[in-house]
C-alpha cells in the first residue's frame, strides 16, 4: 500500500506530460473552461413526508415535527387526528432537494434527492407524497412525488446491526415535475460575459484573442481574471444563441498557476506543470529509538529466611538509524518530471515528500504556491 503510494506522485506526473504533449498544443475549448452567463442551474428545496416504512419511520414522541405534519396532511384530506395518540413509526418527514437546469421547460422532469430530518433508521421501500419544491424568492418551481430508492441497508437485532451505506438518503428519478419556466431570453442579447472556472489574467485574455481572430472584428474583451465581454456584432447573421455555439467550439490553451496541492490526511501530492525550484540540496534520513520492558520476578530460596520476592526491571534499548540518500541536488529550474524524479531519488515515503516540499517552500526555493487540503 505504502510503496504504490510513493510512486503516485511519478504516476500523476507522467499522465499529465503524456497527456500535455499532444492535447496541449490543441489546448481545450471554450466551453470546457468557462460558464455562459444566464445558463445556470437553481437550487430548489421543500419539506415532506415519506410514508410506507416497515418500522423505521421516525418515533414521533421524538420527532414532533414529524406529528405536526402528519396531523395537517391528514386534516387536509378530511381525518381529523387533534388530540389523539398517534404511535405510527412508518412516516418519516425528509428534505428533498433539486437542481432546476437552465431553460427546463413547463411539464418536464428532473431527479430529486430524499434525506431524512428526524430519527428514521431507514427510507427503503419508502413513498414520498406531493412535495412542492420552492426556489430562493420562495416560489414553487416543481412538485415531487413517488418511490424512494436508497443506496444502503440497515439489518440487525438486539445484539448487532449492520449498516453499509446511508440507508436513510435516496434518490427519486424523474420524481419532479416543473411546474414554472425561469425566463431568460438568451438569443435577442446583444451582450453577455463568458465566466472563467479558473481565473486567471492570461487565459481571459487568450481567449478574448482567440474570439476576435476568428471573428475578425474586437467582439471579445477581457475584463478582469473571471470575465471576457462578448458582444454581438450589427451584421451578425443570427442570433446571440448562433454565435455562442460558434465561440465556444474555439480551442484555448489555459495558463495555470504553479501549485502544490497536498492532502495531508491521505497522502496524496499533486503539482503543476509550472512548478519550479531554485538550486537545493536535500539529505533524509531516520532515527528510530525502541525501549522495551522485560519485567523479571526473583523469588527466595525454599528455605531462606526474612527473603522478599521482588521485581527485576530489565530495559532494551535500541537505535537504528537509517543510512539514508546523503544530500541529493535538485538543479534550478528543473522540469516537473526532473523534481519528481529527484524526490523519488531520496526514496522517500508520501509523508517525507509532504515535509520535504514544505521544507523546501520555507527555504525560499520552491517556485510555487502550497496548499494543504
Amino acid at each position: 500500500m505504502s510503496h504504490g503510494k510513493r510512486f503516485l506522485v511519478m504516476v500523476v506526473a507522467g499522465l499529465l506530460l503524456s497527456f500535455g504533449t499532444g492535447a496541449a498544443l490543441a489546448g481545450s475549448r471554450i466551453k470546457d473552461i468557462a460558464d455562459i452567463e444566464g445558463v445556470r442551474e437553481n437550487q430548489l428545496v421543500g419539506y415532506g413526508l415519506v410514508v410506507g416504512l416497515n418500522g423505521t419511520g421516525d418515533s414521533l414522541r421524538n420527532s414532533p415535527f414529524t406529528k405536526q405534519s402528519l396531523e395537517s396532511m391528514l386534516e387536509r384530506l378530511g381525518v381529523n387526528t387533534r388530540g389523539a395518540n398517534l404511535k405510527t413509526d412508518n412516516v418519516a418527514a425528509v428534505m428533498v432537494t433539486a437542481n432546476l437546469p437552465g431553460f427546463a421547460t413547463q411539464g418536464s422532469r428532473i431527479d430529486v434527492t430524499v434525506s431524512a430530518m428526524g430519527d428514521a433508521d431507514s427510507l427503503q421501500g419508502g413513498l414520498l407524497l406531493v412535495t412542492p419544491l420552492m426556489g430562493a424568492d420562495g416560489e414553487v418551481y416543481a412538485v415531487s412525488q413517488g418511490q424512494v430508492a436508497i443506496g444502503g441497508f440497515s439489518a440487525g437485532g438486539e445484539a448487532a446491526t449492520i449498516t453499509q451505506g446511508v440507508p436513510t438518503s435516496g434518490r427519486i428519478s424523474n420524481g419532479a415535475i416543473i411546474e414554472r419556466e425561469i425566463k431568460y431570453d438568451l438569443a435577442g442579447r446583444k451582450s453577455l460575459r463568458i465566466s472563467l472556472r479558473n481565473p486567471d489574467l492570461t487565459t481571459a485574455r487568450r481567449m478574448a484573442g482567440a474570439i476576435n481572430a476568428y471573428a475578425g472584428l474586437p467582439l471579445a474583451t477581457a475584463l478582469n481574471p473571471t470575465s471576457v465581454q462578448l458582444v454581438r456584432p450589427p451584421n451578425w447573421d443570427g442570433d446571440m444563441v448562433s454565435l455562442l455555439a460558434e465561440v465556444e467550439q474555439l480551442r484555448v490553451e489555459p495558463d495555470l498557476p504553479a501549485k502544490v496541492v497536498i492532502d495531508e490526511v491521505s497522502g496524496i501530492i499533486v503539482m503543476g506543470d509550472n512548478v519550479r525550484v531554485s538550486t537545493v540540496a536535500i539529505a533524509q534520513g531516520n532515527l528510530t529509538i525502541s525501549v522495551e520492558e522485560t519485567p523479571q520476578v526473583s523469588q527466595p530460596g525454599a528455605f531462606s529466611q526474612g527473603g522478599e520476592t521482588t521485581t527485576v526491571p530489565r530495559s532494551s534499548v535500541t537505535v537504528d538509524e537509517d543510512e539514508g540518500t546523503g544530500l541529493v541536488v535538485i538543479k534550478n529550474g528543473v522540469a516537473l518530471r526532473d523534481l519528481v524524479e529527484g524526490l523519488n531519488a531520496l526514496g522517500l515515503t508520501p509523508r517525507d515528500m509532504i515535509a520535504i516540499l514544505q521544507s523546501i517552500k520555507a527555504a525560499g526555493a520552491l517556485q510555487a504556491e502550497i496548499e494543504v487540503l
